[in-house]
């Protein structure tokens, strides 16, 4: 990294709510309690696809405490998306709130409001219930074949995303090897601490108020008023805050359930889900099934590749298209390759509905290309690192479907310094003088991308608000999400810097449907690109009219006035200054106006956000454990903004991929229902069993164009690259293949007695 030019942007300033945080004075949805609040709780589908012939509900309306009851006999039958984003979005309609046909083990079939919480959870238990089976379809392949039942429609495949670069079957022929493999990813669930809860609030005067720790206020704004036909000025909808989310909050849960109870019985109503419900009611990642051909040079230049894929979206379209779309351009930003296909179909199933998850479907086409340039490099006898190095784009480089600059790739300057961090050379080495021991030694290489916003997609806008107090205080209006990744943070550090205001001297107000303006969502990575670009123009239209303004103190030109310190300066003459807090005094009492400035910003361009991990593993070829010793990953990210609040996110994110790598599962019995229910079988990475991370970042030169100060986003990237960099490690340990998720102990071990055989 450059030495830092700033005097706010790349200072290691702490997360603001850390402290309420840490003393549990921090008040998330959970903590809320409203008068007259009553408790709810839902009866989900013990049946993995069944049509509902009868429901009896009068034992639990019956029920000491019970104040309503909803079903699909008395909520409404409009069918919506729940991952709808903005008013025009098209998106296939697959939902209802209930419905008369369950489609996966863990649907909604009906659910309780009651005084207390026990009460809502005895009488649900009372509801009597007739199905008629119907055919189910756990996998890709058997909802995919000939004949296979439709879950919805009349086919199981819902749509496709199709993206050509060149002309693939035209190259094979001018190939030296060609190479082709099969991969699949599994779903895997979020585990945000914070489980899934919503509060709604339905007044007599039509009034809807809805507090949820969600991505997309704006967004949940449009589907709740398709549904219940309200105008958007009589629906609020509030974040107070955000205990993890990773994509699991961005689109609707259960807020449409809470918010049917409380139109029947206009008393607030508060719905949360165990840990149990989330994981089977709610999201996960999509599952893939991908094939992966690649046509290369003995020189190790890759001349094609061509990738097809299916990925499961469970019972339910949701963001299917999006990420089938979002994969279709990401996967041509990473190498120098002219020919390249693309093509995905998303597949229903009578499995837990998939959605966005972090990473948002590059985790699943980067696992497959990633395995693939790794046993390329061991085919040819090269090291890996020198097949990335000789593949990776430049910062010249065109992307070869749109014949356009990436814009500043810097994946080279991540792949060389993290070779340096965690001294490449001696750990291979390390694995050389291990190959016939019973604990081995590998080293895995993986480059990830991903985006900045939604650009090219759809419409992709923030509009933020910041008003001058008389005492020289500032407040920021922002639609913004804080996912605890500091975000809004993020747009105070840039004001500052802007405005020489210090930070504790800006506060805000956040993700209020009647308070904020509109802003498009927190996801796609487009936090400060996009919004810490809006932050900074609304600044700059700021520091114009209290430049105006101080002039008419110092005596002197605007343009010669700078803000720092809190005060406004003389450039030519530091004796000569003022305080922003006089010079607001003089905006209110002599030119009697208040100063509030409003930005629209829309993102002007697409790019890319790089990383390279490196993983050093130790294999015990007689149980298949792996423990994962050391690893290196650098992310490529224009412009450091907050260098701690960039380490956390870095090392979260390698948590996470090295989850998905090695050991998070979500399997299903015959009948449908999902085995890893809780944390004791759903395996997530202990902190005791993280590696010992070497982090940096790149950020060479003016950084991105387009991004604030040069900079671009870090937050989902690092998720791409850990799963196969671990993977390839354990596979250059063992010499074997492995191209399934995760690689867990047995999976080590049956591709060790594969070998063997």
């Amino acid at each position: 990294m450059e030495e830092n030019k700033f005097d706010v942007i790349g200072q290691r300033i702490p997360i603001r709510d850390a402290a309420a945080k840490v003393t549990g004075t921090k008040v998330y949805v959970g903590d809320m309690k409203l008068p007259g609040m009553l408790y709810a709780k839902v009866l989900h589908s013990p049946k993995a696809h069944a049509k509902i012939i009868s429901i009896d509900t009068t034992e639990a309306e019956n029920y000491p405490g019970v104040r309503a009851v909803a079903t699909y006999k008395n909520t409404p039958q409009v069918k919506y998306n729940s991952a709808l984003r903005f008013i025009e979005h098209q998106m296939p309609n697959t939902e209802r709130i209930f419905d008369d046909t369950v489609r996966f083990v863990g649907d909604r079939v009906a659910a309780v409001a009651a005084d207390t919480l026990e009460a809502a959870e005895a009488a649900v238990k009372l509801i009597k219930v007739q199905y008629e089976d119907l055919p189910v379809m756990l996998t890709i392949d058997g909802a995919i074949k000939e004949g296979a039942y439709p879950i919805h429609g009349n086919s199981n495949i819902v749509g496709q995303a199709h993206v050509d670069a060149g002309n693939v079957d035209e190259v094979w022929d001018q190939c030296d090897y060609i190479i082709e493999d099969y991969f699949t990813t599994q779903p895997i669930h979020h585990v945000a601490v914070e489980p899934h809860i919503a509060i709604a609030q339905w007044e007599y005067g039509d009034k809807l108020t809805v507090y949820t720790p969600c991505q997309n206020i704006f967004g949940f704004r449009v589907i709740l008023s398709q549904l219940f036909g309200m105008s958007y000025n009589k629906i609020r909808v509030v974040t107070p805050a955000i205990g993890g989310a990773f994509g699991g909050k961005l689109e609707m849960t259960i807020e449409p359930v809470a918010t049917a109870l409380s139109k029947m019985t206009r008393r607030p109503v508060r719905l949360e889900y165990t840990r149990k419900e989330c994981i089977t009611s709610t999201r996960v990642r999509h599952a893939s099934k991908a094939r992966v051909k690649t046509g290369f040079m003995k020189d190790g230049t890759i001349k094609a590749m061509d990738l097809k894929l299916y990925t499961n979206t469970g019972a339910y379209a949701t963001s299917a298209l999006n990420v089938a779309g979002a994969m279709s351009h990401k996967v041509f930003k990473a190498y120098k390759i002219d020919n390249m296909r693309f093509h995905v179909n998303p597949v229903y199933t009578n499995t837990i509905i998939a959605g966005a998850m972090r990473g948002y479907g590059s985790p699943q086409a980067y696992f497959g290309m990633e395995r693939q340039f790794n046993k390329i490099a061991n085919f040819l006898h090269m090291d890996p690192a020198e097949l990335q190095m000789k593949n990776m784009v430049d910062p010249d480089s065109l992307d070869p479907c749109f014949h356009k600059p990436h814009g500043n790739p810097r994946p080279k300057d991540c792949l060389k310094r993290a070779m340096e961090l965690i001294d490449y050379d001696k750990i291979c080495k390390e694995q050389e003088a291990a190959k016939n021991d019973r604990y081995r030694i590998g080293v895995g290489v993986a480059l990830g991308v991903h985006g900045n916003n939604c650009f090219g997609a759809h419409r992709d806008v923030t509009t933020l608000m910041l008003k001058m107090n008389e005492d020289g205080s500032c407040i920021l209006y922002t639609g913004s999400h804080d996912m605890g990744n500091d975000n809004v943070g993020m747009q105070k550090q840039i004001i500052s810097e802007v405005l020489g205001i210090s930070l504790a001297r800006i506060d805000t107000v956040e993700a209020d449907t009647d308070a904020c303006m509109w802003h498009l969502g927190d996801y796609a990575s487009r936090g400060t690109y996009v919004v810490g670009m809006a932050a900074k123009k609304v600044a700059e239209e700021m520091k114009k009219e209290l430049q105006k303004e101080a002039s008419d103190l110092l005596k002197i030109d605007p343009e010669t006035i700078i803000l720092k310190d809190d005060y406004a300066w003389d450039s030519n003459d530091e004796s000569n200054k003022v305080s922003i807090a006089d010079v607001m005094l003089h905006c209110q009492k002599d030119s009697m106006r208040e100063l509030n400035c409003c930005v629209t910003h829309p993102a002007p361009r697409g790019p890319s956000s790089y990383g390279v991990h490196i993983a050093k593993v130790c294999v015990d070829m007689e149980t298949g454990e792996t423990k994962v010793l050391e690893y290196a990953a650098v992310q490529d990210v224009g412009c450091v903004i907050n260098p701690l609040a960039l380490e956390g996110q870095l090392a979260g994110g390698i948590h996470m991929g090295l989850g998905m790598g090695l050991c998070e599962n979500i399997t299903y019995d015959e009948n449908g229902t999902p085995k890893e229910t809780g944390l004791k079988k759903y395996k997530i990475l202990r902190a005791s069993e993280m590696p010992k991370l070497y982090l940096d970042f790149i950020a060479e030169g003016e950084g991105e164009s387009g991004g604030p100060y040069g900079a671009k986003s870090l937050g989902e990237c690092p998720v791409v690259p850990a799963p196969p960099a671990v993977v390839n490690a354990i596979c250059n340990a063992i010499g074997a293949e492995i191209n399934d998720l995760p690689a867990d102990s047995s999976r080590v071990k049956e591709a060790i007695a594969s070998k063997k055989n």
